[in-house]
């Protein structure tokens, strides 16, 4: 396998409008993820990943830009940038991009002059299309759930409409234009030139839209869209064409830098995935699927080790992956997959043991690293992203009551994630001298990075600890992956081997006690053990909850 720093990174991501305030206006900023640098290199992280810090009127957050070559004036300014990028690779830690290239918001130059008649030469820049039989051209409906639920919005200058997958203030970009493909790999190499390491591409498998853009055959389904539209997910996801796109985006930018790609491709699983990471496929390195973390339905144990022996044999054909739990999309791993009650510690790191001994690369989220959890806001008053707020109108304009509606929404919201970053048990959490945009999870004064420092038992250092031996040991990253023990519904064990190291891992993914049979050619006692979540046991075939354990074996 060929070796690569983007396979043996620890990438951190953070979401800037949450991580550290340096101006006292409640936003995240730039200046003050330059002051936390030291605190990510302690960690041991390789790689940052800042979601977007373009300039955008923030619909959402950002994923809606106005200008790809301008900051976010709450972020900062573009010589802030420089200074971050500076400061980070200074200390050895490489800084990638989000970046959007499925839509822009509608405040973008290139829209503003798209809308402005049918003969402008950016009309094509977008997607517009003439009323079908007086409504709009197809039956999609968009992923926010608002407007009624329509993907397409009327415009009344030109009496046609154009296509938003999101919000009606984030229209999709037309990837059958060339004139826009080449714009936008302008765009990157700017970027690139200025010294970013690489770019996580959103939506990056729904650039290329079905040929004639169809009805959805799906039926409607109240209460997901009561209006009489067809959100349809797999409508724009992995369509023909879409190899091409990304083929000649590697040509044109990828291919001349050395920068790691990481695409988000939801609608994607194992089957798909290898055209678009292996090797010689040559378009991005690795992808983001949403099978385990993004998952409406809870992920059980079993479910997890077929999906990660599925995503294996991708590496194994030639491909690589992602490890990961948490993003700024999902519910924090502890709440969703641990216990976020008396078992937090000791679940939060079993379940980062298993993060960062699977194959793939690995993304730790901002607060994992020291047990962060969920949010339990007490009314919608309190949220701010477009998809909770969206379904919860839904819901509640269809009769549902409306604590019920909140209730069935919160474990999945993005906002759980989006909370400051807890800092200490001071004011808001350390974030910021002012009311931030976002309530502090009211976890800050026991979950915090200064208690966590201050505790060696703390998850923190298991994070600290696990960083360290994956830099020392290839085993974690190269070696191959076997599973066993396979007959345990809530065990999940395998072994990783690679020149002569072998290393056995084994998790009890569960919140009861387990005894286990260890196989006749493994004997726990005579291997070594490198670490675990409890004390070392006098019995190594009782497993506590949450237990994990990584023996090297002799």
């Amino acid at each position: 396998m060929k070796k690569t720093w983007w396979k043996e990174a620890v990438v951190y991501q953070i979401y800037p409008k949450s991580f550290q305030d340096s101006n006292g206006d409640g936003i995240g900023d730039l200046q003050g993820i330059l002051r936390r640098l030291d605190y990510i290199q302690s960690l041991g992280a390789t790689v940052i990943w800042l979601n977007p810090i373009y300039a955008s009127p923030q619909v959402d957050n950002g994923y809606d830009i106005s200008d790809y070559q301008a900051i976010n004036p709450a972020f900062g300014t573009l010589d802030d940038f420089k200074q971050l990028l500076d400061g980070a690779h200074r200390r050895g830690i490489r800084v990638i991009m989000d970046m959007v290239l499925n839509h822009t918001s509608d405040k973008h130059r290139w829209f503003q002059e798209s809308r402005k008649s049918k003969d402008n030469p950016y009309r094509d820049f977008y997607i517009w299309r003439p009323a079908r039989d007086g409504k709009e051209p197809n039956n999609w409906g968009n992923y926010f759930y608002e407007d009624r639920g329509s993907a397409w919005e009327w415009d009344e200058a030109t009496q046609e409409y154009y296509l938003h997958n999101y919000s009606k203030k984030m229209p999709d970009l037309n990837w059958d234009c060339p004139s826009m493909r080449q714009e936008i790999y302008k765009m990157l190499r700017w970027w690139c030139d200025l010294g970013i390491d690489g770019f996580r591409l959103d939506a990056i498998n729904r650039l290329q839209k079905p040929q004639g853009l169809p009805d959805s055959p799906r039926p409607c389904a109240p209460p997901v869209n009561p209006y009489g539209y067809i959100v349809d997910r797999e409508m724009c996801a992995n369509q023909p064409g879409i190899h091409e796109l990304l083929k000649e985006l590697n040509r044109e930018v990828f291919s001349r830098y050395d920068i790691m790609t990481v695409g988000e491709t939801g609608n994607l699983t194992s089957i798909k995935a290898l055209p678009y990471v292996s090797e010689s496929s040559r378009e991005i390195n690795m992808v983001f699927h949403f099978e385990i973390a993004k998952n409406p339905h809870l992920v059980t144990p079993a479910e997890y080790k077929d999906i990660q022996k599925r995503w294996a044999d991708v590496i194994r054909q030639g491909g690589w992956g992602t490890q990961y739990l948490t993003n700024h999309d999902s519910p924090r791993q502890i709440s969703r997959f641990g216990d976020d009650g008396e078992l937090r510690v000791p679940s939060g790191k079993m379940l980062a043991m298993l993060t960062h001994t699977q194959p793939g690369t690995v993304y730790v989220y901002q607060g994992e690293e020291i047990g962060m959890i969920n949010v339990d806001f007490p009314s919608i008053d309190y949220y701010d992203e477009r998809y909770t707020l969206g379904k919860y109108q839904s819901m509640v304009e269809q009769g549902a009551d409306p604590k019920a509606a909140l209730d069935s929404l919160k474990m999945m919201s993005r906002d759980n994630v989006r909370t400051p970053m807890q800092w200490n048990d001071g004011k808001n959490a350390g974030f910021s001298e002012a009311d931030p945009w976002l309530h502090v999870n009211p976890t800050y004064r026991a979950i915090n990075v200064r208690a966590a420092e201050q505790d060696p038992d703390s998850i923190l250092y298991t994070y600290r600890r696990l960083i360290s031996l994956r830099k020392r040991h290839p085993v974690m990253v190269y070696g191959d992956y076997v599973p066993v023990m396979e007959a345990y519904e809530n065990v999940v064990a395998y072994t990783r081997e690679y020149g002569d190291e072998k290393w056995f891992m084994l998790f009890n993914f569960q919140k009861e006690t387990q005894q286990v049979v260890f196989p006749p050619w493994l004997h726990p006692e005579s291997a070594g053990l490198i670490m675990g979540n409890y004390p070392a046991p006098n019995d190594p075939s009782v497993l506590q909850p949450y237990e994990g354990r990584i023996y090297r074996l002799r």
